[in-house]
């Protein structure tokens, strides 16, 4: 869990500089930023969702997934979540910090990803945590940015990232197995559609409730599963 550990670290210390920062910034560069974050995270989602090698694939865990997703109403439990911590933190002008935004957002871009599975396999696995080191350095400048931006909410995304990240490495015995290359490439595809859809909402063209498409991601392995068996299953009769 060291390299877990380190991570989570270096999200709260990119946090808490970004929001010491964000004091300092006028509104209007605060916008302007927001933008740029915006199609960053718009491009960061196509580009992520070029890794998926079966569309069926992923649109059986997007289907399936978004409706356990909004069955369990992950989004209004986050945005209450969110509400509450916000009148924790609310400004002296009146103006809520988006808790629920930079949690859902900074959550996503930390622990999306090839890098975020296969580094934490690598540390429960074989004790190697250069994948998460190298990663932990770059959540420390991406949550630098986010926070200066989108506030406290990406500080509570180290929660998620203990969690996240934290589960792949206890469960990394009983789940390498199951995690082919196959199976991560499809689950990286199915979060950037996720990671699309919070640019969108960033850029304010869409409104998607991105947190009831979660479990999605763990749909994916289960969707690869069923296809392949059916593959086979197909391949035997003819």
């Amino acid at each position: 869990m060291l390299g877990v550990f380190v991570n989570v670290a270096t999200v709260i210390l990119g946090s808490l500089i970004g929001l010491l920062c964000k004091k300092g910034i006028p509104e209007r560069i605060e916008k302007a930023v927001m933008t740029a974050i915006g199609l960053c995270t718009v491009y960061l989602g196509i580009d992520g969702a070029l890794a998926g090698d079966n569309v069926l694939v992923l649109i059986l865990s997007m289907i399936v997934g978004t409706a356990i997703g909004t069955l369990l109403d992950l989004d209004g439990g986050i945005s209450r979540l969110g509400s509450w911590i916000e009148k924790k933190f609310q400004k002296k002008s009146g103006h809520a910090v988006s808790v629920a935004e930079g949690f859902i957002t900074a959550s996503l871009l930390f622990c999306v990803g090839a890098m975020t599975i296969v580094g934490s396999l690598n540390s429960g696995l074989r004790g190697d945590h250069s994948l998460i080191f190298t990663k932990s350095l770059l959540d420390l400048f991406s949550s630098m940015m986010l926070s200066a931006s989108l506030g406290i909410g990406v500080l509570c995304s180290a929660v998620f990232v203990l969690i996240f990240q934290g589960g792949f490495v206890l469960l990394s015995q009983v789940i390498a197995p199951v995690l082919t290359d196959a199976a991560i490439a499809e689950i990286t595809c199915a979060g950037s559609l996720m990671i699309l859809a919070l640019g969108l909402n960033l850029l304010g063209i869409m409104k998607i409730k991105v947190a009831n498409l979660l479990p999605a991601m763990f749909a994916a392995p289960f969707a690869l599963a069923l296809y392949e068996w059916a593959e086979r299953l197909i391949t035997s009769l003819v």
